[in-house]
């Protein structure tokens, strides 16, 4: 079986790795498509903490192509997305159906080899039938089941005026999510005016560039001086993480879903919104909830299926197996604009 492999921070190479058997429970997936996600950016440029040598690649679909004893969920020949985490289902929170606050979890692409690779193995109960869902859209379910778990979670009513910060792929899948829960308005904040002529395609009714426009101005001036609904964080950075505390209003509601990777610290007006204005904050960690893998993954599915969200228009590139440590390349040093890069293991 061919792989890219991670063999120390910032070093993949294609290799071939003896194939993994089955065990009782287990499938193993031909991978059609794999999405580069930006935590594997941040985790193999610095912050690798698993075994090595591994292969990434949690976002991705395929075919079974051999089953293990037991398995009567799928056949060979199924078409499924993989669901990356697997619980420990004994912890307090997996016993109240939180799965993505597992204690004990354990990550495809992370504590074992993803699906950076001709085949991937995962449990029969980590794999769900697509359909005829063109493999590229349902390498992207992952994604959207993280976007789609933010906005259950944050509860948008009908008509709610709401600012995305960060127009990347988790963006625009909120985007996304959040007319199709009834929001009215949308406003995409981004410093990338691509990403925000994307956004725009995708539904946002108002952009902003915090570079060009003063966005306290302009947020308050497309709410009629109120200031938004919910503000909901995708970019993952310290300054968007404060300018959400800015322009919600009065008993608004901040969704954070973006990873913070520096420490974020907040002037004295942002602060003191939280509690003059009664801000409630709320943390989306993952895609996960009870009966696993939730309704976040069957939403997106069955949105997808029937049209009402699209994915596979968000891809920019597409890269060949070979081709793995040239798509994180062109990544992390920002050669061109991107959206969602995939890896296609068969091409």
């Amino acid at each position: 079986m061919r792989a890219a492999v991670l063999h120390e921070n910032n070093k993949i190479e294609t290799k071939v790795l003896e194939k993994r058997p089955l065990e009782k429970g287990q499938v193993r997936v031909k991978v059609m498509a794999a999405g580069i996600c930006g935590s594997d950016i941040h985790k193999m440029k610095t912050r690798w903490k698993y075994p090595l040598p591994a292969v990434l690649g949690h976002e991705f679909a395929g075919v079974v192509c051999e089953v293990g004893e037991g398995v009567i969920n799928v056949k060979e020949g199924d078409r499924v997305v993989g669901i990356p985490l697997d619980p420990c289902r004994d912890c307090e929170h997996c016993h109240s159906g939180d799965f993505s606050l597992c204690d004990n979890y354990l990550m495809t692409g992370s504590h074992f080899h993803g699906a950076f690779a001709e085949t991937v193995v995962m449990k029969s109960s980590n794999v769900f039938p697509i359909g005829n869902m063109d493999f590229e859209d349902a390498a992207m379910i992952e994604p959207l089941a993280v976007s789609m778990h933010g906005v259950i979670g944050i509860e948008p009513k009908l008509g709610d005026i709401v600012v995305v910060f960060g127009v990347g792929t988790i963006g625009i899948l909120t985007i996304q999510c959040l007319l199709a829960s009834g929001v009215k308005h949308i406003i995409a904040v981004d410093i990338n005016d691509e990403k925000l002529a994307e956004a725009e395609k995708f539904g946002a009714e108002y952009i902003i560039n915090p570079l060009n426009e003063d966005l306290k101005e302009k947020v308050f001036e497309y709410t009629n001086g109120l200031g938004a609904d919910i503000s909901f964080e995708c970019a993952g950075s310290k300054i968007t993480q404060e300018q959400c505390l800015l322009v919600t209003r009065k008993k608004g509601k901040v969704a954070y879903q973006g990873i913070a990777y520096q420490d974020v610290l907040l002037r004295e007006e942002a602060f003191e919104n939280i509690f003059r204005r009664e801000l409630t904050l709320k943390g989306f960690w993952n895609s996960y909830s009870a009966p696993f893998p939730g309704r976040e993954w069957v939403n997106s599915i069955d949105y997808v299926n029937k049209g009402q969200i699209k994915l596979k228009e968000l891809v920019s590139h597409r890269y060949s197996l070979d081709e793995t440590a040239d798509a994180f390349d062109m990544i992390l040093s920002r050669k061109e604009s991107y959206n969602k890069v995939l890896i296609l293991p068969q091409t």
